[in-house]
């Protein structure tokens, strides 16, 4: 009987983040706390539990009752009943399921299209699933294919390019027009979660230098800090905007900080030298009419959106040609599990053969008597011969391409009552 595929999830098109939170299965995932036991009818499980998605994957005999493993398993370890979790899950079993997991390694099933933490994320699943003993053949060989289904959808298409997220937009339009960001200063005026954001993009795109500029010097210094840059206060915002050529713009003011007439003087300092300025604030830090100033570039919340969205459309697009990659990869992973089913057999066969040689060789040997090695080495590699030549047909019954996972439990069945692989040992039948 073959071991079937399912994989239960939830995620944040099925589940709200209360939801996701309940359910999240983050602290389940070591040998010490690990949420689903591998005993009958599972033989292998994974969990990946992240901010957006928990999926169970597991392995075993009768997909039901496999299921009925993993839901009961699930909401045991968040003190839960199974009707809680069901109306929020989706579940894929056997070639659906590798579809599934090929998607979201290679992010796209993800919030955000193409984005690549969750590659990251089912990795460290993967290794803690090791850690627990809880995987076998089969999930083995399935997770490093989805490892390398990921890279080579990474390498074969562009759906990690452009910016799809809005601090990474803003750095982005920064480098389309400085062009050369290691000749280039960077002022952040803000130092919250998107001003950090942006100096991280900032730094991996090679900027020569940072500051940040806080109400709070402190925060200030502590972002600087952890940039390689230098911290400001908002007594010093004038001479900091006049070094600086990119100023990203994220406080919580309600008011705008920066006007036209404050930077008049600033750009006679700077003979004329261009300006971008990048306003991520809501509400606005910088006040529209610096969009009259000549080498002032100005890009509000708003236009980032709108690159963001292009941007997206631009992923959905490679996001199809990565679709026919998947295509491909989950019909070479199918074959390898109808393959599987044979296996066993494929191996006994040989070894039945491979015995049956041993024992008339042994025979042979004693009737012919004294043989040097070279005869010796003869007729031992005559009795193998044969011995894999009446072995070739079976074996290529057996893995015959073209068969459907369906088909091949009968094939398998007759191979092993034609050469007797289920009979008993020293029971001979009515024709011995």
């Amino acid at each position: 009987m073959h071991s079937d595929i399912v994989l239960l999830g939830l995620n944040h098109r099925t589940a709200d983040v209360d939801v996701r939170e309940r359910f999240a299965l983050a602290g389940h995932c070591s040998p010490d706390t690990w949420a689903i036991p591998c005993v009958p009818p599972l033989t292998e499980a994974l969990i990946l539990s992240t901010c957006n998605r928990v999926e169970l994957v597991g392995v075993g005999k009768k997909s039901e009752a496999v299921r009925e493993h993993l839901l009961r398993s699930w909401a045991m370890a968040r003190q839960a009943q199974p009707e809680e979790l069901v109306p929020y899950l989706y579940e894929y079993h056997d070639i659906e399921a590798v579809r599934h997991l090929f998607a979201v390694a290679s992010s796209l099933d993800s919030m955000v299209l193409g984005e690549p933490q969750i590659l990251g994320q089912l990795k460290q699943a993967y290794r803690k699933a090791l850690e627990s003993r809880a995987t076998g053949v089969i999930l083995n060989r399935l997770m490093h294919k989805a490892f390398s289904v990921a890279k080579r959808v990474r390498t074969e298409t562009a759906i990690s390019a452009n910016a799809v997220s809005i601090s990474y937009a803003a750095v982005e339009l920064a480098r389309r027009i400085f062009g050369d960001m290691p000749k280039h200063k960077a002022l952040l005026v803000g130092a919250g979660e998107m001003a950090e954001l942006a100096a991280l993009h900032l730094l991996q795109a090679g900027i020569k230098e940072i500051v940040v500029a806080n109400r709070t010097l402190e925060r200030a210094t502590e972002l600087a800090a952890r940039f390689q840059g230098r911290a400001a206060s908002f007594a010093e915002l004038g001479s900091c905007i006049a070094e600086a050529d990119i100023i990203i713009t994220s406080t919580g003011s309600t008011e705008p900080i920066i006007h036209a007439s404050d930077l008049r003087a600033v750009l006679n300092m700077r003979k004329n030298r261009p300006m971008f300025f990048i306003d991520i604030a809501v509400p606005r830090d910088v006040d529209p009419d610096v969009n009259g100033l000549d080498n002032v570039y100005l890009y509000d919340i708003d236009d980032l959106r709108e690159v963001v969205e292009e941007n997206l459309a631009g992923r959905r697009e490679e996001a199809a040609k990565a679709g026919s990659i998947l295509d491909e990869e989950v019909e070479l992973f199918s074959r390898w599990l109808e393959c599987l089913e044979s296996q066993p057999t494929i191996v006994e066969l040989v070894r039945r053969g491979e015995k049956a040689a041993e024992e008339e060789l042994a025979r042979t040997i004693k009737r012919l008597g004294k043989l040097d090695d070279s005869q010796l080495a003869a007729i031992t590699a005559m009795a193998h011969a044969i011995a894999r030549k009446l072995n070739h047909a079976p074996l290529m019954y057996l893995k015959e391409d073209g068969m459907t996972r369906e088909g091949r439990p009968a094939r398998v069945g007759l191979v092993r009552r034609v050469f007797a692989l289920d009979s008993i040992p020293g029971r001979r039948g009515r024709g011995d």
